[in-house]
């Protein structure tokens, strides 16, 4: 916005250029699979490896990750239709409390 320009209420204002996220950061593809009989869903900072467990994919290799996509938004995984994902790790003080309860606490313990 330019000084002296006047401000709209509601206006939005958008970046000229694209806004990067997970910029360097390493990255874990896996194929996931919705073996259940209803759409599952799982957000941006979910810890992948304790989603649904009717979703079938490389746990493991999930462990202290999450999708590679934007913040509060999520991805829908129909049954029956494998989708391909790319996560990467979670930061900060990496614990994650709750959730499922299979890791209720610090990711590198």
């Amino acid at each position: 916005m330019t000084e002296g320009a006047a401000v709209i209420p509601g206006e939005f204002l958008f970046a000229e250029d694209p806004i990067v996220y997970n910029e360097g950061r390493e990255v874990t593809s896996l194929t996931v699979l919705n073996a259940a009989d209803r759409p599952v869903q799982v957000g941006s900072h979910y810890h992948f490896a304790e989603a649904n467990p009717g979703l079938d994919f490389d746990r493991g290799a999930a462990h202290g990750k999450r999708l590679n996509i934007a913040a509060g938004t999520a991805v829908r995984f129909e049954p029956g239709i494998p989708v391909d994902v790319e996560l990467v790790p979670l930061t900060g003080a990496r614990v994650v409390p709750g959730l499922r309860g299979e890791t209720g606490g610090a990711l590198d313990a």
